[in-house]
């Protein structure tokens, strides 16, 4: 059921504070302690608030927190010449980690919060705007006057392989603690949730030691941000590094499926419940406590990269929901990312449960 604007303020401050009284509410929206009542009435029969305490009704969802931003990708007509004035096109779309993965998970049915930072100008807006209608939940995002929205600049080859990336993402240390510390209800009330290494170290780290509990997943993003949670590694239940992140977090060169073994088995001796080390073209290798594994790629039309672990993480995430082994979760991943490597845009539009089930049939990886 439908929200008033001053229904939805009411209920923010309640997630917020549970425990708040009536007129304490009354004194902070600076209304009388009878309006707050009747909100509160309407709240509970919309079905919002249950029981004594504010007792709030809340759906399964995931939490992701980490970068968001506008992606400019430059796609040369043939193939790219360093050094020089390319002809092509230049593709302007939403992008981040902590977004992208946002999106594939609502695509996938998964109800999902992002909490991020956002620049008050027009990409800002067109983040938020774009995003809402996606299905995202917003409305933790922090939203900051004097920084500009994260920006990220691509150049693509002929193949679709990204050649070479500026990015601007100092508003991401605009995150602090204090800000998260604003958002305890949310991430408490989280089934999982998903950290970005875009995130400040404090932060990462505040976070993985104060909501214990619940299952936390890494997205690695690159090696130099990797290398923020090599110190506490063991507190994610599912990392996703590639070959390279894997041998910067845990210092074990990976020249052999022996290699592999070896470092997986290090994250699992320090509490990572799962492994995924993404090498590429070749395949996954995966891990856990009972097993592990090297499942090759099949051959695909790459159309563009950019996209593809964003997605397979989002695989891994609905797999976790659901339940499913080492080996079909890896698969279910493939197949998520092998949907994102042919479409043009960094989302593909078909993400879909129904979509990956019919990938992991046409590649044969059922």
């Amino acid at each position: 059921m439908n929200l008033t604007n001053r229904e939805k303020e009411v209920l923010e401050i309640i997630r917020k504070n549970p425990l708040i009284s009536q007129q304490e509410l009354a004194d902070f929206l600076g209304i009388a302690r009878s309006s707050v009542a009747v909100h509160i009435t309407n709240l509970s029969k919309k079905g919002y608030i249950k029981g004594k305490g504010y007792i709030l009704k809340e759906e399964d969802y995931v939490t992701v927190i980490g970068g968001t931003n506008i992606d400019l990708q430059g796609f040369p007509k043939e193939n790219l010449i360093l050094n020089d004035s390319n002809p092509g096109k230049i593709k302007v779309s939403l992008g981040g980690v902590g977004r992208n993965i946002a999106e594939n998970l609502v695509k996938l049915g998964i109800e999902t919060k992002l909490i991020s930072a956002i620049g008050e100008d027009i990409y800002g807006k067109k983040i938020l705007e774009e995003s809402k209608l996606s299905g995202i939940d917003m409305e933790n995002c922090l939203i900051l006057k004097d920084y500009p929205t994260s920006t990220y600049l691509s150049i693509l080859d002929e193949n679709g392989d990204m050649k070479v990336a500026i990015s601007d993402m100092d508003i991401f240390e605009k995150i602090t603690v204090d800000f998260i510390k604003q958002k305890s209800h949310i991430l408490k009330n989280s089934k999982i949730i998903v950290l970005d290494t875009n995130l400040p170290k404090e932060v990462i780290e505040y976070i993985l030691f104060n909501f214990k509990g619940i299952d936390f997943f890494l997205d690695t993003v690159s090696t130099k941000k990797s290398i923020k949670v090599k110190d506490f590694i063991g507190l994610f239940n599912t990392i996703k590094p590639n070959k390279y992140e894997a041998e910067s977090l845990s210092g074990i060169k990976i020249n052999s499926m022996e290699d592999l073994k070896k470092c997986s088995y290090y994250f699992l001796n320090k509490g990572v419940k799962k492994v995924f080390i993404t090498l590429g073209k070749k395949g996954v290798f995966c891990a856990d406590e009972k097993d592990s594994k090297f499942i090759p790629n099949p051959k695909v039309n790459v159309v563009n990269t950019t996209g593809a672990g964003d997605a397979f993480i989002s695989g891994l995430i609905y797999s976790h929901i659901n339940n499913y082994n080492l080996e079909y979760s890896t698969k279910i991943a493939i197949s998520a990312s092998i949907l994102a490597l042919s479409h043009k845009n960094t989302i593909n539009p078909n993400m879909s449960i129904d979509n990956i089930q019919k990938i992991l049939k046409e590649m044969n990886l059922c």
